[in-house]
């Protein structure tokens, strides 16, 4: 069973929402804003 890390960071929004199927992997949907900007996606449950 994998532990929890703990990180720190720095953002200028967040979003918290379940990743859907999405053919062969799973997809997380962000404001459409954010096309082209850098971001980091975190499961945050196991």
């Amino acid at each position: 069973m994998k532990r929890p890390i703990k990180m720190q960071m720095e953002g200028y929004e967040v979003v918290e929402k379940k990743a859907e199927r999405g053919g062969n992997s799973a997809r997380v949907y962000v404001p459409k804003a954010w096309i082209g900007k850098k971001v980091r996606v975190v499961l945050i449950e196991q």
